[in-house]
């Protein structure tokens, strides 16, 4: 059975609190629905001060999705017997990433623990370490010393978990509650860099790469048995696209085609030479983003038909209208996700 991803980051163009507001409550209850649905994952991010309302809190929202999806019931589907199928309280939260250097580790460490015990083990938490000067700027962080900030999240992380005192900038600090998954949480370092790799690898913690780098994933290795820590890596596949289901794609990329471009030119913008990512595109219109294949719009037959390892559904993409949105989310649940089971 393939990872099945929904992944939101918000994006609203020219929003009022109001539209916005509705955009946050709906794609709340997508989750829930994608997860009464058998979806495996729902993917948030982390990005500070953007003019299109990017994102900005993805602990916040990941808490929201738990409280719609926590405990188990059989309402959905009940018929008039009675039957019903169980539903809720499975669906993973990934944050990825969330950017640890503008993080306060303790405030993290705790909201992390929270999110852990509210949910039953089912936050991940990709740590990155952001490619955004203006972010660190906005928060008064020092990009210079990016690294090190990094360097003491990672490390606060894993020690407040534990429930025990440790030192902390000078002083003994305790942090609690301890969460419930052993070792700890599920958290993943994040990066395209050696430095991402060996920090990894140093901490014994599982590496995320950006992009598909094998070369990169081999040099995590590396580090491992020099280090004498065990890991593990998640790495994306060669070939990424951000999927969008509908009936006629030709009449989608003709009325929705925008969304799509507004949001891969924001996220291209932001990314310096060197800076690899599994979802970068080049593309400056509409056409052009369609022959490139980062974001791809299929009938529910071909989205079927691919074949993948990873199926990543961005309904809300862009400013996606919410009800196109539903209307993507809908077809795949119901047209796309049966044919998947194997």
């Amino acid at each position: 059975m393939p990872v099945t991803v929904v992944r939101f980051n918000l994006v609203e163009p020219g929003a009022t609190p109001a539209s916005l507001g509705a955009r946050y409550r709906t794609a709340v209850e997508m989750a829930a629905y994608a997860d009464d649905r058998g979806i495996t994952t729902v993917q948030t991010e982390e990005h500070h001060g953007v003019a299109n309302n990017w994102l900005p809190s993805p602990f916040a929202f990941a808490g929201a999705v738990f409280g719609a999806t926590q405990g188990s019931t059989a309402t959905h589907g009940a018929s008039s017997s009675g039957g019903g199928r169980e539903t809720g309280g499975r669906i993973v939260v990934t944050v990825s990433a969330a950017i640890g250097p503008l993080h306060d580790p303790l405030r993290l460490a705790e909201d992390i623990a929270v999110l852990d015990l509210l949910s039953g083990g089912r936050l991940v938490t990709v740590a990155g370490i952001g490619y955004r000067p203006e972010e660190y700027a906005h928060f008064g962080v020092d990009w210079s010393r990016r690294g090190r900030l990094q360097d003491e999240l990672l490390e606060t992380l894993l020690m407040a978990w534990t429930g025990e005192e440790f030192r902390y900038r000078g002083r003994t600090v305790r942090v609690t509650p301890r969460p419930c998954t052993r070792p700890h949480p599920l958290l993943l370092v994040g990066g395209s860099s050696k430095a991402a790799a060996r920090r990894a690898a140093r901490l014994g913690l599982p590496f995320f790469p950006s992009a598909h780098l094998p070369e990169l994933e081999a040099y995590y290795k590396e580090r491992l048995a020099e280090y004498g820590t065990e890991g593990w890596t998640m790495m994306p596949p060669a070939e990424t696209s951000l999927l969008h289901v509908a009936e006629d794609p030709d009449r989608a990329w003709a009325h929705y085609g925008e969304h799509f471009l507004h949001e891969a030119r924001t996220y291209a913008s932001w990314q310096p030479d060197g800076i690899r990512s599994a979802v970068r595109s080049a593309a400056t219109t509409v056409d052009e983003l369609r022959t490139e294949g980062v974001y791809r719009i299929l009938t529910p037959d071909d989205c079927a038909a691919l074949g993948l390892d990873d199926y990543v559904l961005h309904p809300l993409a862009g400013g996606m209208p919410l009800d196109e949105g539903w209307r993507s989310l809908h077809l795949f649940a119901e047209r796309v996700l049966p044919r998947l089971d194997g």
